[in-house]
């Protein structure tokens, strides 16, 4: 089968190539799927410069979130059948024509999404949900604040925090384009800050009359975590899912975790186990799926796509990427 390569097993998105890889086939309890689309994550970039090796028993080939057709069934495969369309998440494997994955771990098309609008749901609604709603423990009337929110997995954390009844949703990002984009999406943030011209503890402060932020979504890491101390309501709770800045703060005063009482937990998804991606996939599909549309639907989660590029230009996407330009998520067609 065809599928994207990296020259020298790593390096500069000039590396990437359409060559030829085995074709996988579906052990027990898999499904094979034709991939039609799959979607461009921060992890691949990272992983293609060599940085973020794929988990244990992974394909080595890029890309952890597709959409396709099932063209084959693994032994004891159940509620599936060849030719239904399906989406999903897998440890690697989706930046070529097939991809085997666990019948647990796909969520079926549902008609009004296109191939490239599924493709976009996988990564980025899945940890989103992950972060507000298992760990950050999101409740009706909360204050949230969601950093990177024009990121793929912001403007999904900012839908779900929305929907699931939050007072506030303060968003941060880094262009006032991005900012006048997300005020004006229809279930988008309520309230944002450019957090390189202005201080964003001060604008959670006055939005929320000096509460703070009961929950608060960060893939900064460094440069951001002394101020979402300052930013967090007392028994408030961050999930922590990148270190864009940087891993090591200098120097921390922990008096306002202990006196606040707050709850910090880092998170990933690639890496954990398969049952855990498997409870939540099906706790995803029961409470979230069906009130997800395309952005041009009535729906009151949409999805939102920046570009969506052939594969043959899989350089010029994650040049767009690296750039840091997208408003939404980057999608791929496998053509």
């Amino acid at each position: 089968m065809r599928a994207v390569l990296i020259k020298d097993g790593k390096g500069p998105a000039e590396n990437l190539y359409i060559g030829e890889a085995d074709k996988p086939s579906a052990d027990n309890g898999e499904v094979l799927v034709h991939v039609k689309a799959f979607g461009l994550n921060r992890m691949d970039i990272s992983q293609r410069e060599g940085k973020y090796p794929p988990p244990p028993g992974a394909s080595q080939i890029l890309g952890v979130e597709f959409s396709g057709l099932i063209v084959e069934l693994g032994e004891g495969v159940k509620d599936w059948k060849v030719g239904d369309p399906v989406f999903g998440l897998v440890g690697g494997g989706c930046y070529a024509e097939y991809i085997n994955v666990p019948q647990t771990h796909i969520i079926r098309k549902p008609e009004h999404l296109s191939w490239t609008e599924a493709a976009s749901i996988p990564e980025n609604f899945l940890t989103a949900f992950q972060a507000l709603v298992l760990i950050g423990k999101i409740q009706k009337n909360d204050h949230v604040l969601v950093h990177a929110g024009a990121s793929g997995v912001g403007v999904s954390a900012i839908q779900l925090a929305r929907i699931y009844g939050a007072r506030s949703v303060i968003a941060t990002t880094s262009t006032q384009e991005k900012i006048d984009w997300l005020l004006g999406l229809p279930n988008g943030a309520t309230y944002a800050a450019n957090y390189k011209t202005q201080d964003f503890p001060a604008v959670v402060k006055q939005v929320t009359d000096n509460h703070g932020a009961d929950v608060v979504i960060d893939f900064v890491g460094q440069s951001h975590f002394i101020k979402n101390l300052d930013s967090l309501a007392v028994d408030g709770r961050m999930t922590i899912l990148a270190l864009l800045s940087g891993p090591i703060v200098d120097s921390v005063n922990l008096t306002p975790i202990l006196y606040k009482r707050l709850h910090i937990e880092g998170s990933t998804l690639r890496s954990r186990s398969p049952t855990y991606q498997k409870d939540l996939i099906a706790q995803f599909n029961k409470a979230v799926v069906e009130k997800i549309t395309g952005e041009t639907g009535q729906g009151p989660i949409r999805v939102y796509i920046h570009k969506v590029y052939p594969w043959t230009q899989i350089i010029e996407a994650h040049r767009e990427m690296e750039a840091n330009k997208n408003s939404g998520k980057i999608v791929v067609e496998v053509n």
